[in-house]
């Protein structure tokens, strides 16, 4: 088939609702010997031809001069804006002040990797990372001894052993295991998850873990003997329990990391209580709550903890996309809590990640996005936090936790 005739089937194609296409269309080929053939290739009358070539020509100005999208075939999903403000853009190459990222993991897996580590944040001004490995164990020893020779750029805490957790008598056995993982060099445990989802009936894993449970009781306060802190995770933001539809302002981002409310699975805010718990339970154990204790969309619970319980901090880690759309409130939040908090990342490793986080926390830039790092769809302000603010922030709290003041 020749290009005339390519182009009257795609014509065709277009008469009959399928958009998008791009046609070019030359004016010498309208003749009637042509089109006769055409027609008859085709199996399609004559008239049909010359409507096809007309609908064709008369939207050629319409699409062809289009990005090839039409709004109402647009999926959220490929939805991209670009800000047009003509405002200013501030590139902060490094940290105000030297940082400690309090929440990594293992994103090294050898010494290669490690180097390219380092090397971003040589770039950045990230003095130290803390990695959680989770591990225990013949794991756990393997990374010690990986990152060992790279001196206190790294700090690894372990995990819980969790071996016969579902079994009479747990406990005595993981303290051991903890006992044996600080002395073989762990600082610290994290990161514990609590997410509080429910559990197929399918999976062999029958046991929801709880923060509460009196069998993690044992572990916790072994912690605070050996001063160990513990990074926990609990429950997930606000916005993966509500409705996945067209109200969800984080739709993209909640129906990714969506908790269903099934197969015994425990609410946002019963989870929320359980840590509450937690803490009153075990006042000499050092906790971090990861991701600002998943409070985004609520900080004043958040608040009213920090309030309440002298052991607790929080990481602001992989949150940014959730605080910076609200830049005054969280301003103030983060001012008035400036000893409760600390600086992370939870985003892999890269120059662009630290100095994203570091414009949202240094600057007041506005209207700016980073989907593609974040997940959502709405704009992003700085929070333009204060000098001592930034200096505690990044490196002065972790400090106190690290340092077991």
């Amino acid at each position: 088939m020749d290009f005339f005739v390519l182009c009257i089937r795609l014509s065709y194609l277009y008469r009959n609702e399928q958009p998008g296409l791009m046609l070019i269309l030359r004016l010498n080929f309208f003749k009637t010997d042509r089109m006769r053939k055409v027609s008859n290739e085709l199996k399609i009358s004559r008239v049909n031809v010359y409507r096809s070539v007309v609908v064709s020509f008369a939207s050629l100005f319409i699409i062809a001069s289009s990005s090839g999208q039409n709004v109402n075939d647009l999926k959220l999903e490929n939805y991209r804006p670009v800000s047009i403000y003509k405002i200013p853009v501030t590139d902060v190459v490094k940290a105000k002040y030297p940082a400690i990222d309090m929440h990594t993991h293992v994103y090294a897996q050898n010494d290669e990797a490690i180097m390219r580590w380092m090397k971003a944040m040589d770039a950045c001004g990230i003095e130290k990372a803390i990695v959680f490995t989770g591990a225990t164990g013949a794991r756990f020893d393997a990374l010690v001894k990986m990152y060992a020779k790279y001196g206190n750029r790294f700090e690894l805490w372990c995990g819980f052993d969790y071996s016969g957790y579902g079994e009479p008598g747990y406990g005595p056995e993981a303290v051991r295991e903890l006992e044996r993982c600080f002395k073989n060099g762990a600082k610290g445990v994290g990161e514990v998850m609590f997410k509080g989802k429910g559990i197929p009936v399918t999976s062999s894993n029958r046991n929801l873990m709880l923060p509460d449970d009196p069998r993690m009781d044992p572990l916790f306060e072994k912690c605070a003997e050996l001063r160990l802190p513990v990074n926990l995770h609990i429950s997930e933001d606000k916005w993966m329990y509500e409705k996945m539809d067209s109200t969800n302002d984080g739709l993209m981002n909640a129906s990714k990391w969506e908790v269903k409310m099934e197969s015994g699975a425990k609410t946002h805010e019963e989870m929320i209580e359980r840590l509450e718990k937690t803490l009153k339970k075990h006042p000499r154990t050092i906790f971090i709550a990861a991701h600002l204790a998943n409070c985004c969309a609520d900080l004043t619970v958040l608040g009213n903890f920090f309030d309440k319980y002298p052991n607790l901090y929080a990481d602001i880690s992989a949150r940014y996309g959730e605080i910076a759309p609200i830049p005054g409130f969280v301003h103030d939040f983060i001012e008035k809590y400036q000893d409760r908090i600390v600086y992370g990342t939870d985003m892999s490793f890269s120059e662009k990640i630290y100095r994203v986080t570091f414009r949202i926390l240094e600057t007041t830039d506005e209207h700016f996005y980073e989907i593609g790092m974040f997940g959502y769809h709405w704009p992003l302000y700085g929070l333009y936090l204060s000098d001592g603010t930034l200096k505690k922030l990044y490196r002065d709290n972790a400090l106190k936790i690290v340092n077991r003041e």
